[in-house]
């Protein structure tokens, strides 16, 4: 008797691990929008989670920024259900806040996601993010002149999130969806222009592919695995920096004598890491407020306070970098 289709046998393939992995115990909540990716991932894992023993729901979202939306999501939840998910939850959710529209939504998203795998706990939440998303993420990362950690793009895991497609390009994943008898509900701000990621999916990755020939999404998803790696360890020496710049001092205080002896690199993640734990939101803070801060550390000469985003001020007093609202 043939086995699935290569598409199908790949994505349960790499669901089959994820789920391996897991204590006993956990529920795997798959978020779905009912997008090719997230609907592939769902019937890859209603059918391996019983081979695993795993107990397995699903989370979709409405948004409520599209006419019909609740209905939309309940539809994709009935589809889930069908599926042999259980327990399957349509949540509404409000966008709102700064950052634009993109930012707003994802806030929102995983607030909804978070408070699934919290009633359900102990529970992971599976993401249909794939490769071709993660090559997305290193471009918007590098238009944004972000540093290595942004550039490493998404982890494989984040806390409770498991991402078992990212080494999957998006047609693999989008074949087994079709391969699968599921029908994808494609979201009309995918083709939208107004949204960076969009552009950069349907422009400036097809004007790369062009300009260099293939393989580009897969080439920016290596430097990003390669990138991470770099950053993991980077941040754990900034983390131990850290620790002995707080040793002595009050909250978020830093004492600049250890920040002056270290590496660049190591006291910029230092001087970040402590404006975030002030208070400063992380899609305002960029390269030049750390900047700033470097230069009360490294280039003192009696400057005033370095307004931060957030209401929060960075100044150097009595040899400490002080963080002040």
């Amino acid at each position: 008797m043939s086995g699935p289709p290569p598409a199908v046998a790949a994505v349960r393939s790499a669901v089959r691990r994820v789920l391996s992995d897991l204590p006993d115990g956990t529920t795997a909540l798959v978020a779905c929008s009912g997008g090719a990716d997230s609907l592939a991932l769902a019937g890859a894992v209603a059918f391996e989670a019983p081979r695993s023993g795993v107990a397995a729901g699903a989370v979709t979202v409405d948004h409520g920024l599209q006419e019909g939306s609740g209905e939309r999501a309940e539809a994709v939840a009935d589809v889930l259900r069908k599926l042999g998910l259980d327990p399957v939850r349509a949540a509404a959710v409000r966008v709102r806040g700064s950052g634009g529209p993109e930012a707003a939504a994802r806030r929102a998203r995983y607030g909804a996601l978070g408070e699934a795998a919290a009633a359900h706990a102990p529970a992971v939440v599976l993401l249909g993010h794939t490769l071709d998303d993660q090559a997305e993420t290193v471009l918007l990362g590098l238009a944004r002149g972000s540093g290595a950690r942004s550039l490493a793009g998404m982890a494989p895991r984040t806390g409770h999130y498991l991402r078992p497609l990212l080494g999957l390009d998006r047609a693999t994943v989008r074949a087994a969806c079709s391969l699968m008898g599921l029908r994808p509900w494609e979201d009309p701000h995918n083709h939208d222009p107004r949204f960076a990621r969009s552009r950069v999916r349907h422009e400036a990755l097809p004007a790369l592919e062009k300009a260099l020939g293939p393989g580009i999404a897969a080439a920016l998803a290596r430097t990003a695995g390669m990138l991470r790696a770099d950053a993991d360890t980077l941040d754990a020496l900034a983390a131990d920096l850290h620790g002995r710049a707080l040793a002595g001092g009050e909250g978020t205080d830093l004492a600049v004598e250890p920040l002056e002896r270290a590496e660049p690199s190591l006291r910029s993640r230092v001087l970040h890491r402590a404006a975030l734990r002030a208070g400063c939101p992380a899609g305002a803070l960029n390269a030049r407020h750390v900047r700033e801060l470097d230069r009360l550390v490294t280039e003192w000469r009696g400057q005033a306070h370095i307004d931060l985003p957030g209401g929060i001020r960075g100044r150097r007093a009595a040899g400490r970098i002080l963080f002040e609202r």
